[in-house]
């Protein structure tokens, strides 16, 4: 795990480059566990803390999954803080098209509610253009 610090603030930024990465959706997840963790969002957890360490987990996968199957994989994954307590996850890939919503599909056939999962239990998701690509990001409070 890369630790560096941020331009825009003094909390640490996490950073795993995944190009040519096999397994990458395990692999996001363990490093953003990982992060947790050295961030102290692990440490003696209450109930309601390991249900948002499982709705940050759940949504990582989720954006991970869409940037490999709608935007050629994703190349990044950046954990860091987002203020008071807060965690800000960002998923980097190469293509410049923003996500978008699709409409409410039947709950019960698979696929196309990655995005409405993350709308659902963050307190903020967005993209952001960036110059080889965009990066894809959520925030949720800590419990």
């Amino acid at each position: 795990m890369e630790q560096t610090r941020g331009a825009t603030d003094e909390l640490p930024v996490d950073r795993l480059v995944l190009i040519d990465a096999t397994g990458v959706v395990g692999r996001c997840r363990d490093f953003v566990q990982a992060s947790l963790a050295a961030r102290g969002w692990l440490d003696d957890p209450g109930e309601e803390q390991l249900a948002v360490v499982e709705d940050v987990l759940l949504m990582t996968s989720e954006l991970v999954t869409n940037a490999c199957l709608h935007a050629g994989g994703p190349s990044e994954l950046a954990v860091s803080g987002s203020g008071h307590g807060g965690l800000r996850i960002e998923v980097l890939d190469p293509s410049p098209e923003p996500p978008t919503l699709r409409p409410l599909a039947v709950p019960a056939r698979p696929g196309g509610h990655g995005l409405r999962v993350v709308e659902r239990l963050a307190r903020n998701w967005g993209s952001e253009t960036r110059s080889e690509g965009k990066a894809v990001w959520f925030e949720i409070d800590r419990a």
